[in-house]
């Protein structure tokens, strides 16, 4: 059986993890998850350490000290993913804005259809987005037309922070390179896919805004994501020398 696991990175979700990981863990597919834990003072770790109890076989977290970044906590989670022999490594949100029930939708577009690298989309079946404000969501959708008109990338998505990697593709990224750590990073990490000449499918998904927490969005993530995309356009993209 394939080797699943679900990397969640996690800053003040004292609200949300709990309800998250027995979610996941609800769901048919044997689904395993990594929790990058960057020092929350609202006792999240804790949470979590209680759960490995309960879960000693699927429930694996690293605790980090302070916040570093959404780019550096996946590229964490992606090489201890890798080191441990996972066939297909998911990003997911802790704060339900990204559905667990369409897991198993990511995870057959890669297994059953081919992908090596699967979308859960916001645009790509018109806008599927609940509870934003309608600023944000003009934001968002003509900030991933401006990725797609500069790149070349036939994405429609191309922030979307829910998605499945088969390990194939992360053993070839040169993730030492990869150099943003905001909402750039998933931009980064696409484009990269992409240029690397790997297949990637979009799965529509409606995305719904947390209901608990707080949001971690800014304005220097997108100032970074902006900038980054240009300085992307102009580099070469190898993979990883063995």
């Amino acid at each position: 059986m394939d080797r699943k696991i679900v990397i969640i990175p996690t800053y003040n979700e004292k609200e949300n993890i709990e309800r998250i990981i027995r979610k996941v863990f609800s769901l048919e597919g044997d689904f395993n998850i990594l929790v990058i834990e960057d020092g929350s003072p609202d006792g999240t770790a804790g949470i979590v350490k209680g759960l490995q109890s309960e879960f000693p076989e699927r429930l694996f977290m690293i605790e980090r000290s302070g916040k570093q970044g959404l780019g550096t906590a996946y590229i964490t989670g992606f090489r201890w993913s890798v080191e441990q022999g996972y066939d297909y490594v998911f990003e997911m949100d802790a704060d339900f804005s990204h559905n667990p029930d369409d897991l198993p939708l990511l995870y057959k577009a890669c297994a059953e259809e081919g992908a090596d690298l699967a979308i859960g989309s916001r645009y790509c079946n018109g806008i599927s987005v609940i509870n934003w404000p309608i600023g944000r969501v003009i934001m968002s959708y003509y900030a991933s037309v401006y990725v797609r008109k500069v790149l070349g990338m036939k994405v429609y998505d191309t922030t979307a922070g829910f998605k499945c990697y088969r390990r194939r593709v992360l053993e070839t990224i040169d993730l030492d390179r990869i150099k943003m750590k905001g909402y750039g990073f998933q931009i980064e990490m696409k484009y990269t896919t992409y240029k690397l000449g790997f297949k990637i499918k979009e799965v529509p998904i409606i995305f719904v805004d947390r209901k608990e927490g707080t949001s971690k969005m800014s304005s220097g993530i997108f100032g970074e994501a902006f900038w980054g995309v240009l300085k992307l356009k102009f580099r070469k993209i190898k993979p990883r020398q063995v």
